[in-house]
């Protein structure tokens, strides 16, 4: 490795998300038996990165289609060549713009996991309110959204939060309750409502570190290592000292009222 090559990134992810293999089978289930009266047939996915999931709701479902967007090229060259070597190529594709007032859809599955914010300019905790009145334009009658949203599995200490990202406030998400709350006020029924548990999240946490750490113990010494590794350390203390079993990730499954 010369010195101008940069860590590695990402690569032990499956999803960019606490989302474990098991879970994400059981959506794919619901998602591809009960969407419409045979199968989905248009996938559409917010804040996609590299599109994992919606890559698996296509193969399983052959006659359907699907948008990623993303602003990551790195990201949606990912996807496009993971549809590639999938042989979904011509039924994907992977769309480098804003999702604020996007015109993709309506779709029959929306995929929206960890990305509100990519829907609207307004700011936590408000963009969930309006995120969620974006999907329900975006989905057909019918359809499907998954939303994928933090919330508070408790009050946070003035000290966790301090170990967070700058300016983390008691205020910045809702509880669980508050979260599906405002998907029934925004026009949805949730149909099914779980959150990621501990080693979901263990499994998400060390997986998106541990190729640069490994890279930082093989060249302690290579021009970019002191900026990786301080960047590394500030977000392993953020979890362990901040978020972790504090801040939840829900995941609902919600179908517009028609």
């Amino acid at each position: 490795m010369d010195d101008t090559t940069a860590p590695p990134r990402l690569t032990r992810l499956t999803f960019h998300g606490p989302l474990s293999d098991d879970r994400a089978a059981r959506m794919i289930r619901r998602l591809t038996a009960h969407v419409t009266p045979t199968a989905p047939t248009s996938v559409l996915d917010i804040g996609c990165g590299w599109g994992e999931l919606m890559l698996r709701i296509l193969e399983v479902t052959p006659g359907a289609t699907g948008v990623g967007i993303d602003l990551n090229e790195d990201d949606l060259a990912r996807g496009r060549a993971n549809a590639e070597e999938r042989g979904l190529a011509d039924r994907v594709r992977f769309v480098q713009e804003s999702a604020v007032g996007t015109a993709r859809g309506p779709a029959d599955v929306v995929l929206c996991l960890s990305a509100g914010h990519a829907l609207s300019d307004a700011q936590p905790p408000e963009h969930i309110t309006a995120a969620l009145h974006a999907l329900r334009r975006l989905v057909t009658p019918g359809g499907r959204v998954v939303l994928g949203e933090g919330f508070w599995q408790r009050t946070p200490t003035p000290g966790e939060l301090s170990a967070m990202w700058p300016d983390a406030s008691p205020s910045e998400f809702h509880d669980l309750a508050g979260l599906v709350d405002i998907a029934v006020a925004a026009g949805f029924r949730p149909l099914w409502i779980e959150t990621a548990n501990g080693d979901e999240w263990e499994d998400f946490e060390s997986a998106y570190q541990s190729d640069v750490e490994e890279w930082l113990a093989a060249h302690p010494d290579h021009p970019l290592a002191k900026e990786t590794r301080d960047r590394v350390d500030r977000h392993r203390g953020m979890w362990l000292r901040g978020y972790r079993d504090v801040m939840g990730l829900a995941y609902l499954t919600l179908v517009p009222v028609n």
